[in-house]
């Protein structure tokens, strides 16, 4: 297995499903024989791992598929959760494929009125499916991948028959799990864009856009069954290593002026916004007409989160307008891990710096419940975490 230093970029010229993703992942040079004993670590009942060559519009890729025996019937999510979290699959597949099946529970809770716990995973919860997405995740660790981003998704039109009956195109849950993800609709007649690749591509597309700066260093494709007149039906991962250590992103800054209000309301303000989706929250001195002290009041956020992040200004606060604008960011790589202390395990990050090197940030939540329930000095806690890690 390589070290984690690479960018997969998906390029969803066609959509995107799991066996796509499983199969150009493979493509890439993931073994079959190795993937399948991995894939064994899952109780889940006897299925083998079939990779067949595939050529579709003169483009040669791999088609993975799933051969289950006997099926069992649909699963709830709490089973899902439990199989998960049981098996032997290391910290980081397990926490990310908790992750996208808890996101597919939750749209699938939506549609149909039920609790996320009691949500019967028909499609998306067979054996195939959930071996498409721990493969998938499985496959992205061996190849050393640290990052996924990918291209805005395409829908196609129509209606796809499924275990609740006929749903239109794109499904119900496929447009949840794509909230806040940029699509566009095309005139393809069928599902481009499945749950099960809604889900992947949603949890783990750290950035939807254009392909990154970046040194490829292979290319894999995933084909679909079906067979399309005007396009390949196939899934294209690019594998590549940065160009340039520094991450790109735009973010919104909204900002507003405030001299009148009492300070007692700052910290609720604070933490609603944080809540709903703000980056970072500053309040920053400053003196305003007659000289009057005020507060600079600075979020950054997401760009689709700016009409609540400023509605809970005007709202929660004595502002009576706010400022907002795009802001270019850089930043330094990093990735959330599990991270192994005489503690337990606790959420941390892995940064990159520009030099290369890495230092690991425990996440401040998880030192500060440690303190309080063992009762030892916060000061402490970061100083024996920061040994450990080193």
């Amino acid at each position: 297995m390589t070290e984690k230093k690479l960018i997969a970029y998906f390029d969803c010229f066609s959509g995107v499903s799991g066996d796509m993703t499983l199969g150009a992942l493979m493509h890439l040079g993931v073994p079959r024989e190795w993937l399948e004993e991995q894939l064994r670590a899952i109780p889940l009942e006897e299925f083998r791992l079939e990779l067949e060559d595939k050529t579709t519009h003169g483009i040669s890729g791999k088609h993975a598929k799933v051969i289950v025996e006997h099926e069992p019937h649909a699963r709830h999510f709490a089973t899902i959760r439990d199989i998960i979290t049981l098996s032997d699959l290391s910290p980081w597949v397990k926490e990310k494929g908790l992750a996208i099946f808890s996101r597919l529970a939750h749209a699938e809770a939506q549609v149909h009125g039920q609790a996320v716990d009691h949500v019967h995973f028909h499609e998306v919860g067979g054996t195939d499916a959930i071996a498409d997405i721990i493969g998938s995740l499985l496959a992205l660790e061996y190849l050393g991948v640290s990052e996924v981003q990918s291209s805005p998704l395409p829908h196609g039109t129509g209606f796809v028959r499924c275990a609740h009956g006929m749903l239109p195109i794109p499904a119900p849950a496929t447009v949840l799990l794509l909230k806040d993800c940029p699509t566009y609709g095309t005139d393809v007649p069928c599902e481009l864009v499945t749950p099960t690749g809604a889900a992947i591509v949603s949890t783990m597309a750290a950035r939807f856009g254009p392909q990154p700066r970046m040194t490829i260093q292979g290319v894999g494709y995933g084909m679909g069954t079906r067979v399309l007149e005007n396009r390949p039906n196939g899934l294209r991962v690019i594998l590549g290593k940065p160009e340039l250590l520094l991450q790109t992103d735009t973010v919104l800054t909204v900002e507003t002026n405030i001299d009148d209000m009492n300070p007692e309301i700052y910290g609720y303000v604070q933490k609603k916004l944080f809540e709903q989706g703000a980056l970072d929250v500053g309040w920053i001195p400053m003196f305003m007409k007659k000289n009057r002290p005020a507060t600079l009041v600075r979020v950054l956020c997401p760009i689709h989160a700016k009409d609540e992040i400023a509605r809970t200004l005007l709202m929660e606060t004595t502002a009576t307008g706010v400022r907002f604008f795009e802001t270019a960011r850089d930043k330094l790589p990093r990735e959330e891990i599990l991270l192994d202390t005489q503690f337990g395990q606790i959420r941390a990050k892995r940064i990159t710096c520009p030099d290369g090197s890495v230092r690991i940030t425990p996440e401040y939540d998880a030192c500060e419940k440690i303190a309080r329930e063992q009762g030892v000095p916060l000061v402490r806690v970061y100083e024996i975490i920061g040994k450990e890690s080193e």
